[in-house]
């Protein structure tokens, strides 16, 4: 397939479950994975599939009672045999042409198109996302499938079209693949980050060992089947699970690893860039690291908003998906203007807030992810209560022991307070009074985060204003900071929100791989014996 040939790239339609026939066919979806509880989920190393003796469950978070699969566990031995297998069909893999390669993406677009509530359902059991947030999961994952087979093909076809040709040379750029590579996904968007980051890498002519998070890899094995069934050579995708103290050190620590992609928290990423940046025995390049570690969002109310919106966007960004966003808006701040109004209305909408376990559709909330991510939010809002005035929620929700959290409100938090600095990851959201725009502005800008943030106002002098000084990787004005689209929003922070790796966008493709510039002289040319530059 060529350029020219490409049809222009969509995004993935968002399925409406009011419809009848979209209802019953996640329902069906639902009933096939629960026939499907109990399996055993095996490594893939080679193309081959390895169960070992020692597996670790995967619950369901809203009874965690119920064990979902048992997890084959990777060892040190494993990952390294991996690596091994995954620098041999580098070999090999480097050299099919991008069409080629980009062809498997979409065949395995259309495989999870065709099966989009199969994959949904399974993060509604294993991660506990509402049917809207699972099919959004999924709708991205076809999405980043698409876009980066039409990115790849184009970054091939048009690098060499962008250099001045000199009389007597012909020069050309190529984008060649890096190696090997260790992709550690988060287990929030277990489908769509984790199929953005694998076929990125894959696409651009890498080999991968791809290591799921704990917590969802039963999603992880999902995709990863997809791949083989498509016809991936054995070896270019790699599926290793296990803990990550031990498979993801061996993997970021091994001589024949040529980048890390990671998303997760600021401390494992930073954990990750310290480790990569020593040179081991036999390593022959510097480790690429491309790594995207969380936020502290806010959205930013003015006097001149439109407050019904803008406390629909505040409760959606706060408590989608349990608050388990990078890109969340866990901070609220608002002008004193209109800090009492807005407060009230905020807490108003989340009071019509559902929660519980999210295979029902009339749930909107589900469950935090498990037990630590339960514990650590309780304690946090135990902070807060001293820190601010607990106007909403706060307590747990008692549903089959499921780790479900109640929507939460804290008022008047200073600045400073550390639910308004430290990333939570939960339903918590923190309201801070500014005292005008300036004040607001600068209080936005205080965490050590840059992700995501939100501007409501209609006064068009601050919006430019914003677009300048408001320091977050993805701005936006009037709307909600969460639901970055592939291709219209690339998504990536600044700070210690990572290295602004922009998934999804035009670039993004250009950090799996690195630049060759190849010049001939031409036939009859005759070329200055001296030139300069280096």
């Amino acid at each position: 397939m060529r350029l020219q040939e490409l049809t222009e790239f969509r995004n993935e339609p968002l399925t409406d479950f009011s419809q009848d026939a979209n209802r019953q066919a996640m329902e069906a979806a639902l009933a096939e994975v629960r026939s499907e509880f109990g399996f055993t989920v095996p490594l893939i190393v080679g193309g081959e599939e390895v169960y070992t003796d020692d597996t670790f469950p995967s619950l369901n978070p809203s009874n965690p009672s119920q064990v979902l699969a048992q997890v084959s566990k990777g060892t040190k031995e494993l990952a390294d045999r991996a690596v091994q297998v995954a620098n041999e069909a580098f070999q090999r893999w480097k050299k099919v042409p991008a069409a080629e390669r980009a062809d498997y993406l979409f065949k395995a677009a259309e495989g999870m198109r065709e099966r989009k509530h199969y994959f949904s359902a399974w993060m509604v059991y294993e991660v506990g996302k509402s049917w809207p947030e699972a099919d959004a999961d999924t709708a991205e994952a076809i999405d980043f499938l698409e876009y980066y087979a039409r990115q790849m093909i184009r970054l091939e076809e048009t690098a060499t079209s962008q250099l001045t040709q000199i009389p007597g040379e012909r020069a050309e750029l190529r984008h060649i693949p890096l190696g090997v590579g260790a992709v550690i996904p988060p287990w929030n968007f277990p489908s769509a980050i984790l199929t953005g980051m694998t076929s990125a890498a894959i696409v651009a002519g890498n080999a991968v060992v791809l290591k799921p998070a704990s917590t969802s890899p039963i999603i992880g094995y999902q995709v990863a089947r997809l791949f083989h069934e498509v016809g991936l050579p054995g070896g270019v995708l790699n599926f290793l699970p296990g803990p990550g103290g031990t498979i993801g050190d061996t993997l970021v620590d091994h001589p024949l690893t040529r980048f890390v992609a990671f998303t997760g928290s600021k401390e494992v990423g930073l954990h990750i860039f310290e480790r990569a940046g020593r040179a081991a025995s036999g390593q022959r390049w510097l480790k690429r690291t491309i790594l995207e570690m969380g936020g502290k969002d806010a959205v930013l109310v003015d006097e001149t908003a439109d407050l019904e919106k803008a406390a629909a966007a505040v409760v959606v960004s706060a408590f989608g998906f349990q608050g388990q966003k990078c890109s969340a808006g866990s901070r609220a701040i608002i002008v004193k203007d209109v800090y009492d109004t807005m407060v009230e209305k905020v807490v108003d909408r989340t009071r019509n807030l559902t929660v519980g376990d999210p295979s029902d559709p009339e749930n909107w909330m589900g469950p935090v992810v498990d037990d630590k991510a339960f514990k650590k939010i309780r304690d946090y809002i135990e902070i807060g209560k001293q820190e601010g005035e607990l106007i909403y929620g706060g307590d747990v929700v008692a549903e089959d022991g499921g780790y479900f959290i109640e929507p939460t409100i804290i008022k008047d938090v200073p600045p400073d307070a550390r639910i308004a600095q430290e990333e939570i990851f939960g339903p918590v959201l923190a309201i801070i009074k500014a005292q005008d725009f300036d004040d607001a502005l600068e209080i936005a800008n205080s965490t050590e985060y840059g992700l995501t943030g939100a501007l409501f106002s209609q006064d068009p002098e601050r919006i430019e204003r914003a677009k300048e000084e408001f320091h977050v990787g993805n701005l936006y004005f009037n709307r909600k900071c969460t639901g970055a689209l592939v291709g219209v929003h690339p998504f990536g922070g600044f700070n210690m929100s990572g290295t602004d790796s922009k998934a999804g966008g035009p670039d993004y493709l250009l950090l799996f791989t690195q630049a060759k510039s190849v010049s001939a002289k031409t036939d009859g040319a005759q070329l200055p014996v001296e030139q300069g530059g280096k």
